[in-house]
């Protein structure tokens, strides 16, 4: 399995952000992005649960993420819609799995659609978004050195 860059300080992956939620993103060769995560007390909504936002932030990211499949760090997915449904309660202090796919592409954009997934397999939310492909350098003033942007070691 193939493992995704991070950054520094992204809310959702950014492994230097004290407040971030830290998510790592594979590629398992099934044509999938993977995510998984572990949500700490400060991601919480109700007690001992995911806020919803912050739940919908890593269901951006995994579908954002997808384009990378095909196009690696040359093509950004920029959110231009994001719909999600929530189905269960999703608990912090477990590891948990997102997945998300591309259904749709476009020359100059994609539709993809993903899950949040508890530790038995149910889907606790879903996802579908639109997003437009940009190239880094269009999407912000990013420089992948500062920004520490590479393939962190899993923590054990």
């Amino acid at each position: 399995m193939i493992k995704q860059p991070n950054s520094r300080m992204c809310f959702i992956c950014g492994m230097k952000n004290i407040g971030g939620v830290h998510v790592s993103f594979y590629e398992p060769g099934d044509g999938t992005v993977l995510a998984r995560f572990t949500g700490q007390e400060q991601h919480q909504g109700y007690p001992g649960r995911f806020h919803g936002g912050v739940i919908a932030g890593i269901l951006d990211e995994t579908l954002g993420r997808a384009i990378r499949l095909e196009h690696g760090d040359d093509v950004w997915g920029v959110t231009v819609e994001l719909t999600v449904r929530y189905r269960k309660p999703v608990p912090v202090g477990v590891e948990l799995q997102a997945v998300g796919r591309i259904v749709i592409e476009r020359q100059r954009a994609f539709e993809a659609s993903g899950e949040i997934l508890l530790p038995d397999g149910e889907i606790a939310a879903e996802a579908r978004g639109k997003f437009v492909k940009l190239a880094s350098s269009v999407v912000a003033q990013f420089d992948p050195e500062v920004e520490e942007w590479r393939v962190w070691p899993d923590e054990e």
